[in-house]
């Protein structure tokens, strides 16, 4: 909590500017969650390139390994609908302990019967989880943020996110992945992420389930924005839940599989605030046209690059992760230009279902693509989607004029894990808007 300040200022002081708080104060403020999170993250993105690994090796097809992959993000999709309401019935920590604990067993009930079907419950079960543990993070995390200091505090929640997504698929150097040990320390993980978490001090935040909006409703007020949502859920499904076994298929290492998924989130990570700044200044609209055109460039010539140099290839996984992942807080900027500040909440929601729900298309289309033409068919597709996505941008621009740049709202980096953290970011962004022109 910040330190308390005095009971009464004195008019001169209430009404000289004031500086906002230091980022490390700020942090500070949050460091358990933080800490928790990034345990999290780290458990979360080990099981993800290690289930994809591990199906390859235990014989699974690519096809059924794409089905199986699918399972988490149609569990992700239903505990976002769901989650919050759970919270707002018992309560932020029954619901955080209560996930994440199933999480920490699902881990390990993979190894007691290792089938398609049961693996496949298993990722349903592990979506849906994380989806609830997102929810009570990201409002814990809203709760105690000051307005000042919001954005802060969800850009380095967002660095937090994909840092530790960036660091689990490197803990597969840790064992052989075909033995047992590597499910423990998926185990191990997510329950030491409980602990900082559930002992800090201070109230539960207040909690509401967020309203809900149409999707009909929402593709109105923005096509754009929803298409580009909905695009980066399904080329992020394909990454996530096939990137390990694309890379196993071309023959890399278990060390340079690894490096390859790293690369691909510390892309996200490093990109994610400079493609938001410049969307800022030179127009939201064709910055996102720009960067997945871009992100369908990089997937295109990661074809030729998985043949001829591995090196050259973990460069352009690196770019494309730059250019993939500013595309949702692309889509909610775009998004929040065309809202009223009532209609944030319920966007926001609807924008996390969206990615979730098309999330569960990547992995099974992937697979499909790669059954049809190879392994250069995962990266066809990926180019395939970004492709469609930049096409319609272009289209939208002949439909309606962008909005001026004065008038648009400040893009704030935010990750699509659940609707508390996209209204939080479409607030402080209009708060910071409305505040610059007010001393403007």
């Amino acid at each position: 909590m910040p330190p308390p300040g005095p009971d009464h200022v004195s008019a001169a002081a209430a009404t000289a500017p004031q500086r906002g708080p230091s980022l490390v104060s700020v942090v500070w403020t949050c460091w358990a969650l933080f800490v928790g999170m990034a345990l999290v993250m780290l458990g979360n993105g080990l099981q993800g390139s290690l289930l994809g690994l591990r199906a390859t090796l235990e014989g699974f097809s690519t096809a059924t390994t794409g089905l199986v992959m699918s399972g988490y993000f149609a569990g992700f999709a239903a505990g976002s609908v769901l989650a919050p309401r759970l919270v707002a019935r018992v309560g932020h920590i029954r619901v955080f302990a209560a996930l994440a604990s199933l999480a920490s067993i699902v881990a390990l009930t993979h190894l007691l019967s290792i089938t398609p079907a049961s693996w496949g419950l298993m990722r349903l079960a592990t979506g849906f989880c994380y989806a609830g543990i997102y929810v009570v993070a990201e409002s814990w995390l809203n709760d105690r943020a000051a307005n000042e200091a919001r954005g802060q505090l969800l850009a380095v929640y967002m660095v937090v996110l994909l840092g530790g997504a960036a660091g689990g698929p490197l803990l597969l150097n840790l064992a052989d992945p075909g033995g047992i040990t590597l499910f423990i320390v998926v185990s191990v993980l997510v329950s030491l992420g409980l602990i900082p978490i559930l002992l800090t001090t201070g109230p539960a935040p207040r909690f509401e389930a967020p309203v809900k909006v149409r999707l009909r409703e929402l593709y109105r007020i923005s096509p754009l924005g929803v298409v580009a949502c909905g695009g980066m859920g399904v080329a992020n499904g394909a990454m996530f839940g096939l990137g390990a076994v694309y890379a196993e298929k071309i023959g890399l290492s278990v060390a340079l599989i690894s490096l390859f998924l790293g690369s691909f989130f510390l892309g996200g990570v490093l990109w994610q605030w400079p493609v938001g700044w410049i969307s800022d200044r030179f127009g939201r609209r064709w910055v996102l046209t720009g960067a997945t055109f871009l992100a369908a460039l990089w997937a295109v010539l990661a074809v030729p690059a998985a043949a001829a140099s591995v090196p050259g290839l973990m460069v352009l996984v690196w770019l494309f992760g730059g250019a993939h992942f500013p595309l949702y807080s692309l889509g909610i900027a775009h998004t929040n230009d065309r809202l009223e500040p009532e209609q944030m909440v319920a966007a926001s929601s609807g924008l996390v279902l969206i990615a979730g729900s098309t999330a569960a298309l990547g992995p099974f289309s992937a697979a499909a693509a790669m059954s049809f033409v190879g392994p250069q068919g995962f990266f066809w597709f990926i180019a395939a989607v970004h492709g469609a996505v930049g096409l319609f941008a272009l289209y939208r621009t002949g439909q309606r004029a962008a909005p001026p740049l004065d008038e648009q709202i400040p893009t704030i980096p935010v990750s699509s894990t659940s609707a508390v953290a996209g209204a939080s970011a479409m607030e402080s962004a209009r708060e910071e808007f409305e505040r610059a022109h007010d001393e403007g």
